[in-house]
């Protein structure tokens, strides 16, 4: 992890091929089931989608701590989707405050970078923009998503386990 304030960048390899970590995490209901959201539809650049939080399926100890925001309105606006690669969206980082309107912060970028590698897919996350964040929300947001993007990946690795050993 780099010490900067405006973007946060992950890697996890995942024992799996690239086009299976691609359908992971660029179809809508695939990513809902291991990211912890319903969403409204599918995944389509240059179109704003929106679901509602639940608790993710493929974690019961994250699950339950995902449990006091079920229902929460997600919404994100796709950027780019281009296959099998690169997958990004932008949103309101950590707006889970009941009543606060968002809409008006800037939002951050989220871009999901596949490489295959000897042992799987490199899978890389990173979001940047926090420094745009007003900064009353920003400390916060950005150390929210630092470890909610550590628990996705670990999410993401089981989800693909799991749907491996059922395949």
């Amino acid at each position: 992890m780099s010490d900067s304030t405006d973007r946060i960048e992950k890697q996890v390899v995942l024992k799996a091929p690239r086009e299976r970590v691609w359908q992971a995490i660029s179809d809508a209901r695939q990513f809902g089931i291991w990211f912890g959201v319903e969403i409204a539809g599918p995944f389509v650049a240059g179109e704003r989608v929106s679901g509602r939080l639940v608790p993710t399926r493929v974690d019961e100890a994250l699950a339950r701590k995902q449990a006091p925001y079920e229902g929460t309105v997600f919404d994100f606006f796709v950027e780019r989707i281009e296959p099998p690669h690169r997958f990004s969206f932008r949103w309101h980082p950590c707006a889970v405050e009941p009543g606060t309107d968002y809409t008006q912060e800037p939002t951050t970028l989220i871009v999901f970078t596949l490489e295959e590698v000897a042992e799987g897919t490199r899978l890389t996350i990173t979001e940047s923009g926090f420094d745009q964040v007003p900064l009353a929300r920003r400390a916060a947001a950005f150390a929210a998503n630092e470890e909610g993007w550590r628990e996705q990946l670990r999410l993401i690795e089981k989800y693909l386990a799991q749907t491996a050993q059922s395949a």
